[in-house]
C-alpha cells in the first residue's frame, strides 16, 4: 500500500448511515451546500416561524446528519421535512444550485417506509392517492358527483343552511371557490384519436389532461387543446395515460410515483412533444429519471427520454412561434409565478409574453411574484394553518388595481381564489392560456360580425 489518504465523500455506500430502506437521500445534492444563509429570505416557512429547522440549510443539515448516523429517522424528522412548501425557491436563491426539494422529497420517502401512516390519516391517504387519483373512470365518476351538487340545487340549499360551519375552515373555503364542474376533455374527445390542427399542422404534440385537472378544471384543458390546434399541431390524447404521480411523491410515496410514471412513459413514448398546462405536473415529469436513479438502467434511461420531451404550454407557444391575437381584451393583469413553473422549470418570460401580445392587456407588476400561495399540492389540506399564513402573505403582494390575476398551475388557482374571497378583493383568477383563448374567441367572433 502507498499509504495515501483518501477523502471520501459522506455517506458512501460502505459508511454508517441511518436511512436503512432504498430510494435514499442522494448526497450529491447536499455536497455543495456551505450553509451560508443565501436561502433564509426565500423561504416562506422559515420568514414565518424564524426557527432553523424549518429553513432550507436547517432541513439539508437534518438530513445528512441522518445519513451520516447521526440522527435518527424518527418522529423529530417529520416536522421539519414534512412542513416543507418543496416549492424550490431555496435553490433558485442558491449560489451553488443545491436540489433541497430533490432531498426533501427522498426523506419523506425514508420516513413514510419508516412510520407508514395509520388511523385515519392513514386511511385517508389510501383512498385518494392509492384509490382515486390513478383512475381516470373513477375521478370522472367523483366529477359527476360534484357537477351534480352544484347544478341540482343541493349546493345552494347547503351553503344557504349553513352546513358547511361543521366542515374543517380549510375545506369550507375551498367549496366556496370551487370551479364549475364541466365535461373532462378526456370524455369530450374520447372517439377522437387525434384532434387535428384547425388550419395547416405544423406539429403534433401529445397532451397530458391530467387526473384532478380533468375533473375540476376540464375548461382549461379544453382551452389549452383549442390554442394548440389553432397553432398549427396535431394534439393526441393518449389514452393510457394516468396522474403524474406528483402528489405521490410528494406524500412520500415514491413507490405509486415510480408505478404512475412507467405507465406514464409507456403512455407517451411514441410522442414527439408533450405538452402540459399544469405546473406542478409539468415538473415531476421532467423530474421522472430521479425516481429511477437507484433502478434498473432501462427505466432511468426511458425516464430520462421521456422528461427531454415535456414542455409547459406557454413554452412550448413561445418555443415554437404562436398566432398574435387581434382582438383586444381591455383589462388589467397581474401575473403569480407558480413555484413550479419559476423555480422548478425556469419558466418565466414565456407566460408574460403570451399576455404581453395580447391587444389591450395593460400587465400590473405583482411585488415577490414567484414567491409560493401556500397552495403546494395538497399542502394547503394538510398543512392548513401554515398555508393560511403564506396566502396571507402572497395577498399582500398582490395588486388590488389588477382586475385578473393570471398563473399557469390549477393549485395555485384554487388557493389564489380563496385568497381572493377571504380578503375581499374582486379579482378574478385564470389561467394564462384561458386569457389568450379568450382573446382568440373574440378575434373569431368580431370577424363573424364583420363579414
Amino acid at each position: 500500500m502507498s499509504g495515501e489518504v483518501v477523502n471520501e465523500p459522506a455517506c458512501t455506500a460502505s459508511s454508517l448511515t441511518n436511512y436503512l430502506w432504498k430510494d435514499k437521500p442522494d448526497p450529491m445534492k447536499w455536497a455543495d451546500c456551505v450553509h451560508c444563509g443565501m436561502c433564509l429570505e426565500s423561504c416562506p416557512t422559515y420568514e414565518i416561524t424564524g426557527q432553523e429547522q424549518h429553513s432550507p440549510r436547517g432541513r439539508v443539515h437534518l438530513i445528512k446528519s441522518v445519513a451520516e448516523g447521526k440522527l435518527e429517522v424518527n418522529e423529530q424528522l417529520i416536522e421539519p421535512v414534512f412542513d416543507c412548501l418543496d416549492c424550490r425557491a431555496c435553490t433558485t436563491a442558491c449560489p451553488a444550485d443545491v436540489d433541497v426539494g430533490g432531498l426533501i422529497e427522498e426523506a419523506r420517502g425514508q420516513i413514510r417506509q419508516a412510520m407508514p401512516l395509520t388511523g385515519v390519516k392513514g386511511t385517508v391517504n389510501e383512498f385518494f392517492l392509492k384509490g382515486l387519483f390513478p383512475y381516470q373512470r373513477r375521478l370522472e365518476s367523483v366529477g359527476s358527483l360534484l357537477k351534480f351538487y352544484q347544478k341540482s340545487g343541493l349546493q345552494k340549499a347547503v351553503r344557504k343552511t349553513g352546513l358547511m360551519s361543521v366542515m374543517p375552515k380549510h375545506l369550507a373555503e375551498m367549496e366556496a371557490v370551487m370551479p364549475d364542474i364541466k365535461k373532462p376533455v378526456q370524455k369530450k374527445y374520447k372517439k377522437q384519436t387525434t384532434i387535428p390542427a384547425k388550419n395547416e399542422a405544423k406539429a403534433n404534440v401529445a397532451f397530458l389532461t391530467g387526473c384532478v385537472m380533468d375533473v375540476m378544471f376540464s375548461d382549461i384543458n379544453d382551452a389549452t387543446i383549442q390554442v394548440l390546434t389553432r397553432n398549427g399541431n396535431n394534439v393526441t390524447i393518449p389514452k393510457k395515460q394516468t396522474c403524474c404521480g406528483a402528489l405521490h411523491v410528494h406524500a412520500g410515496d415514491r413507490d405509486t410515483g415510480r408505478k404512475l410514471a412507467k405507465q406514464n412513459i409507456e403512455a407517451f413514448e411514441n410522442e414527439e412533444t408533450i405538452v402540459v398546462n399544469a405546473a406542478g405536473c409539468g415538473c415531476m415529469l421532467q423530474e421522472y429519471p430521479e425516481l429511477f436513479r437507484e433502478e434498473e438502467t432501462e427505466w432511468y434511461d426511458r425516464a430520462k427520454a421521456f422528461s427531454r420531451k415535456v414542455q409547459d404550454i406557454s413554452k412550448y407557444l413561445y418555443d415554437t412561434g404562436y398566432e398574435k391575437p387581434k382582438a383586444s381584451l381591455h383589462t388589467t393583469i397581474t401575473y403569480h409565478d407558480a413555484c413550479h413553473l419559476a423555480h422548478g422549470q425556469g419558466v418565466r418570460k414565456e407566460p408574460r409574453d403570451l399576455l404581453l401580445n395580447i391587444p389591450g392587456v395593460e400587465m400590473v407588476h405583482m411585488p415577490n411574484a414567484d414567491r409560493c400561495c401556500g397552495s403546494a399540492g395538497i399542502y394547503n389540506m394538510t398543512n392548513p394553518e401554515m398555508a393560511g399564513e403564506i396566502l396571507k402573505s402572497k395577498m399582500e403582494s398582490v395588486p388590488e388595481d389588477a382586475e385578473l390575476i393570471s398563473m399557469g398551475n390549477p393549485g395555485c388557482m384554487l388557493q389564489m381564489a380563496m385568497g381572493v374571497k377571504k380578503y375581499g378583493r374582486s379579482q378574478k383568477v385564470v389561467h394564462t392560456v384561458q386569457l389568450l383563448q379568450w382573446a382568440y374567441e373574440k378575434e373569431d367572433e368580431e370577424k363573424g360580425y364583420r363579414s
